[in-house]
């Protein structure tokens, strides 16, 4: 079958065996569909039965193979002996709060005295800094936790070194095969981890450090001793799915049982700032994974883009109800000021971006461009064009960059190996996205640089495929039909949302959403009636179609999604293309 993109893109549905849609069926008791998208999926799950009921008991690894690990948790047991005071540092993302706030929430519930310091992103920059270690040594810290960062930062833990202060790395970016004279560095992205673990992000590294930590105490009788109630580890995976969704890692192995289990903790609102962000959200329906995505995550990512970047990793490790709805209601402002930032940067850029758009490799510069959204704007336009987009913003002493890449590029190792060259001050990342400082001399330099390793590359497809399940009629759309195929969930990367093709349809109505969305009421050839929306749709091809005056029939792929208010279920069909029928 062959469908007409109004946008340009491939319309390829994904092939399956019909033998095993019918072994599956039988085998795991599945409906049809549900059991052709299992077989659609099979050939990139290990384990079946495993996939279908993912549980952290029987996909948790043992820690002890991450390297480094046992030498972090012995030296982080020796502290705890002594009652020394922890410092943690942080990153200023979901990843990096939700990272501060395990470790800092578990240590409270040990009676183990911490502090936590995230850096600006303005004044600090991305990691570690001698100026901010010095702020936790000054502050009585005796060790250092960095989570989510700290594998490059080679001066801040040489400095941090020669004041007796040992460092624990925590994260899971690329890293170089020299190291830092860290106490411990634990990632599972080490040239040197055979661990097999680097789909994990922060989160699930900090996760699986604390299940050691956990285990070494129990087995040294110290619960026992001092006469604390142990920790159920079980409890924090409502932080560990936020930051494994917001950081957008494969949802496979232990990554899938983390998000599957930790949607269960999420459902109890146990976590005060969690819960408070949802009451002001008035998100009351079940927790999925588009409210980790696309309701907490901006959320709790705004304060380091617009606002102060500490107030995410204080709203997750908060206990007090009134400073909860301060900081919950300041993030949802800084929310609100990042979005209007964005839409007015996002004219300006696209504005430049026109006299590269035949590069292959989007390399875009501008004066003084909020460093605090250039990320999602550069994300944008990856998505929109499927090339690699590095934004940079020039300011007089120095420019900063934010990159998005495409399966394919490893835009992390592209960005440590330019450092190494001296073309970039400093950097880092892993293989979809990174950030650097470069001086404004070197932008050209650095373009050149991408654009050849691009060319270098013969695995990477110009095409901007759209990959589909199956056609459905649009009486499917019913809540039974949605709970049959969330059976597979969760989905995110590594495990595809299913995309669906409708055929023959026609409009009813439409109406436009803030100037740049498009809700549709649209009828299809049974006669059915379903409620659409197009997200950023205004002005593309796919805006002609969805204009009431429109009398053609046309076919919809996307998926679908499941609105819930006041006990009320309904579902929605997310249009992300159109053909012509």
């Amino acid at each position: 079958m062959s469908f007409s993109s109004v946008s340009g893109k491939k319309w390829i549905f994904k092939q399956f065996l019909n033998s095993d849609i019918k072994k599956y069926s039988e085998n795991y008791s599945l409906s049809e569909i549900t059991a052709k998208l299992l077989a659609i999926r099979k050939n990139t799950i290990e384990n079946i039965d495993l996939f279908l009921d993912p549980t952290i008991k029987n996909l948790m690894p043992n820690p002890l193979h991450l390297k480094d690990m046992e030498n972090a948790i012995d030296r982080t047991y020796e502290s705890i002996t002594k009652n020394h005071l922890i410092g943690i540092f942080g990153d200023y993302d979901v990843d990096g709060a939700s990272s501060t706030a395990l470790l800092s929430k578990y240590f409270i519930a040990i009676n183990q005295k911490n502090i936590t310091l995230i850096p600006d992103r303005k004044k600090d920059g991305y990691g570690p800094s001698i100026k901010n270690f010095d702020n936790l040594i000054k502050s009585g810290a005796k060790i250092i936790f960095t989570v989510d960062c700290g594998t490059l930062s080679f001066e801040p833990i040489e400095n941090a070194n020669k004041q007796g202060i040992d460092v624990i790395v925590l994260d899971h970016h690329q890293s170089e095969i020299k190291l830092p004279k860290a106490h411990a560095i634990v990632n599972p992205n080490r040239i040197d981890d055979s661990s097999n673990l680097n789909y994990l992000c922060a989160s699930g590294v900090t996760f699986m450090f604390l299940v050691a930590l956990n285990k070494k105490l129990r087995d040294a009788n110290w619960f026992k001793l001092k006469k604390i109630k142990e920790p159920n580890i079980i409890e924090f995976l409502d932080l560990v799915s936020l930051g494994t969704v917001c950081d957008v890692v494969p949802l496979i192995g232990l990554n899938r049982a983390i998000v599957k289990q930790g949607l269960k903790i999420l459902k109890k609102r146990s976590n005060l700032g969690i819960k408070t962000l949802f009451d002001l959200c008035k998100t009351n329906a079940e927790p999925t994974v588009y409210d980790l995505g696309f309701v907490l995550g901006p959320r709790i990512n705004a304060g380091g883009r617009v606002g102060k970047s500490s107030h995410g990793a204080e709203l997750l490790i908060c206990q007090d109800p009134q400073r909860a709805y301060q900081l919950a209601s300041e993030l949802d402002k800084f929310n609100k000021e990042r979005q209007s930032i964005e839409t007015l940067l996002s004219k300006q850029i696209n504005q430049n971006l026109k006299k590269y758009h035949n590069h292959p490799v989007l390399v875009v510069a501008g004066s003084n461009w909020h460093e605090g959204v250039i990320g999602i704007i550069a994300s944008r336009i990856k998505d929109k064009y499927n090339k690699p987009t590095i934004l940079i913003s020039i300011y007089e002493d120095h420019c900063k960059g934010s990159a998005r890449s495409i399966v394919g590029f490893d835009i992390g190792a592209h960005i440590i190996n330019a450092v190494q060259l001296g073309l970039l001050e400093k950097g880092g990342g892993h293989k979809m996205a990174g950030g650097f400082t470069i001086k404004q001399d070197k932008i050209e330099d650095f373009r050149d640089f991408l654009i050849k390793k691009f060319k270098n590359n013969n695995k990477i497809s110009s095409d901007i495929n759209l990959y589909l399940d199956t056609i459905i009629s649009p009486s499917a759309l019913n809540t039974e039909f949605f709970r049959e195929i969330n059976f597979l969930s969760p989905y995110g990367s590594g495990n595809n949302e299913p995309k669906f093709v409708i055929e023959k349809i026609k409009v009813i109505k439409s109406e436009y959403i803030k100037n740049t969305h498009i809700k549709s009421l649209l009828m299809g050839k049974d006669g059915s009636v379903f409620k659409s929306f197009a997200w950023n749709a205004i002005n593309t091809p796919i805006d002609q179609y969805l204009k009431k005056e429109n009398k053609k029939l046309f076919n919809v792929a996307g998926k679908m999604k499941l609105n819930e208010w006041k006990g009320k279920k309904n579902i929605e069909f997310i249009i992300e293309d159109i053909s012509e029928d």
